[in-house]
Parts: C-alpha cells; sequence; structure tokens
C-alpha cells in the first residue's frame, strides 16, 4: 500500500494529512506544539490517536519513543558507529531490531527487517512538491508503525541538521 505525506513546512504544531495512492485520507499527524519536547501523535481519520511519537528526555544522543495505547513500542535513535550518517536502529520492545537507511533528508531511504524491505520512503514516483510516499511493501506489516518510523527519523535527521548548521 502507498502512501502520500505532504512535509510540513513549519515544523511541530502544524498538522498535516497522510492519503493513500487514491487521495483518500488516511492518518492525520497532529503535531503538538507548547510542549517541552517534540511530540506527535498519528491519528485515523475519526480523530483516535493510533500511535504517540514523542522526544525521549535526557537522552544524550537524540532519541524518539514511539508509544500505542500509552504503551511503549519503538525506540528510535541514530545508530552507532555507523558509516553511513543517515542510519538509524528502531528497537522494537519485543527485541525485533530494524533498520532505517538513505538519504533521509532527500527522503529517499527504506525501514528493513533482517535484510528483507519492510516500506520504501521516496519522491521519485511523485510530481507533487513537498511530498513523499511510503511504500509499505509487505501485506501484514502494521502500516502505522512504518509511518510513524518515517516520521521520526525524517525528524531527527532534520533536528541533526539544524544542529550542524
Amino acid at each position: 500500500m502507498r502512501y502520500l505525506v505532504r512535509d510540513r513546512i513549519l515544523g511541530f504544531g502544524e498538522d498535516y494529512w497522510i492519503e493513500d495512492d487514491r487521495g483518500n485520507k488516511v492518518f492525520l499527524v497532529d503535531g503538538k506544539a507548547m510542549r517541552l519536547r517534540d511530540t506527535f501523535e498519528l491519528k485515523d481519520t475519526r480523530g483516535r490517536v493510533l500511535i504517540d511519537i514523542h522526544q525521549k528526555m535526557f537522552a544524550l544522543r537524540d532519541t524518539m519513543i514511539i508509544e500505542r495505547d500509552g504503551d511503549p513500542l519503538a525506540t528510535i535513535k541514530r545508530k552507532r558507529l555507523s558509516l553511513l550518517r543517515n542510519h538509524y536502529r528502531v528497537s522494537l520492545v519485543d527485541g525485533t531490531e530494524l533498520d532505517v537507511s538513505g538519504k533521509i533528508l532527500d527522503r529517499e531511504f527504506a525501514i528493513d527487517y533482517d535484510n528483507e524491505l519492510l516500506a520504501q520512503i521516496s519522491r521519485r514516483w511523485l510530481h507533487v512538491r513537498e511530498t513523499y510516499g511510503v511504500d509499505v511493501v509487505r501485506d501484514d506489516a502494521d502500516s502505522a508503525l512504518l509511518i510513524a518510523i518515517a516520521v521520526c527519523v525524517i525528524h531527527l535527521a532534520e533536528r541533526e541538521r539544524g544542529e550542524d548548521d
């Protein structure tokens, strides 16, 4: 299933819709402004929170936490000692590790599990500015989680770029 994500222009506090490949609104990314830490909620079309995303406070490295129904689901941080600067590790609470690598800031990257592609993130197949696609390639994959991972990794890479400037 392919999803279209409009890049947020102004950052946190701005909401944006994620659509399926037929143009139907599927998820709302609700950026929470006026918080001490960066926070998003991924909601369905009825406004129910599916996934809560927030920055881990007091971490040595930028870390994002993904929760579902108030329970931790995953932790995302830049992979240590990677020759690729744009390489992130997703640690699920069940012990599963996902790898995210590619050109994050260009919106050209992949989410893999044990060298198996779960989702491809790309602008290549789109002609709309400020939009990228999340192509979830496995039918049994958790689309909401993979979209949340993509949102987190882009946010972490943008924060890191801002610190380098």
